[in-house]
């Protein structure tokens, strides 16, 4: 899987399993230079696209590339939120996925991302662990917080922050640590 080179005002963000020296990719954040936040997989079939879309306007929604299945680009799901503008207040949560791990060959290129989350060994798994993403008021960042699972904070100037939440394959799934709005952030001068 090769992405393009970004645009200018667009960013990425991957989560990359780790396997010795190699990097796969098993989830990435695209946020468009108009400020939409797309969530995608890579998947070996191209006919199976999963990817959720929050756009400037406040449309959310998932669609699902399946034309083997009758699915051709229907959203799922759809939804009205808050614009993704700088008057973005709060939280918005887009997705928690799971079936993850390195079988679709996606072989992730750090350097075609403007963030990266490491992920180690056996953390995620085709059945076990899930990614989540977030977007959080600009200007907010993560209370540092030991319990918590892996999290990081990717701030984007104006624009909601990306935060990816990764839940271990080794955590009970009716134990997860979910984000709260306000309590797990602090504001950042």
């Amino acid at each position: 899987m090769k992405l393009p080179p970004t645009k200018p005002g667009e960013q990425r963000y991957a989560v990359a399993i780790r396997d010795g020296s190699d990097l796969w990719l098993t989830l990435w954040v695209r946020c468009s230079p108009q400020g939409d936040a797309y969530v995608l997989l890579p998947r070996r079939d191209p006919d199976f696209d999963v990817h959720t879309s929050y756009h400037c306007d406040g449309t959310f929604h998932t669609k699902s590339l399946l034309p083997s299945r009758g699915y051709h680009d229907r959203p799922i799901l759809p939804a009205k939120r808050q614009p993704l503008t700088s008057a973005f207040k709060g939280m918005e949560s887009l997705v928690n996925f799971s079936g993850h791990g390195k079988e679709t060959g996606a072989v992730c290129d750090p350097k075609t991302f403007t963030g990266v989350v490491y992920v180690e060994p056996d953390i995620l798994g085709p059945h076990d662990g899930s990614v989540a993403v977030d977007l959080v008021e600009p200007g907010y960042d993560l209370k540092p917080d030991l319990s918590a699972p892996e999290r990081r904070t990717f701030p984007r100037g104006a624009r909601p922050s990306v935060v990816i939440t990764i839940h271990p394959a080794s955590q009970d799934p009716l134990s997860l640590k979910w984000l709260k709005w306000p309590d797990d952030f602090v504001k950042v001068e």
